[in-house]
């Protein structure tokens, strides 16, 4: 025997996540802001352009490892509260942000240098010099 099946328009998936998502925000506001980045290879080094707004330059950590560099940044949040005020709604983000990229050749730590300054991280990456390769002398 056949089960009859009640046809409804709005049984699909989609529908139902398209109202339950009308009513959230867009962009939860808690969330931190990627860190953006900009790399340019020139003949010696690469050049990094990081956006890391709001940020102390003593709160932000490059690490290098090998080809590897890894940026990290402490988003600290300052409250002021006044006497007589109600904070009602605070979309300031506190936390930290990290991000990884692998570069094309190893980088020279001792040669690279950063900078900081308007939000704007510039790292100057420089290229590890490649060891041509050895010919062997076969005895």
């Amino acid at each position: 025997m056949t089960a009859l099946q009640v046809y409804s328009p709005f049984a699909d998936a989609g529908f139902d996540d398209f109202v339950r998502g009308f009513f959230k925000p867009l962009r939860e506001h808690r969330d931190a802001a990627p860190i953006k980045l900009d790399v340019v290879e020139k003949s010696d080094a690469f050049v990094v352009r990081a956006e890391v707004p709001g940020v102390a330059k003593e709160d932000i950590h490059v690490t290098i490892e090998g080809d590897q560099v890894s940026i990290a940044a402490e988003i600290k949040r300052e409250t002021q509260a006044k006497e007589g005020e109600r904070v009602l709604r605070s979309e300031r983000y506190a936390g930290s942000v990290y991000r990884s990229f692998v570069l094309p050749v190893e980088i020279d730590e001792a040669a690279s240098n950063a900078k900081y300054e308007g939000g704007v991280l510039e790292l100057t990456l420089a290229k590890k010099p490649s060891c041509g390769g050895r010919r062997l002398t076969i005895n």
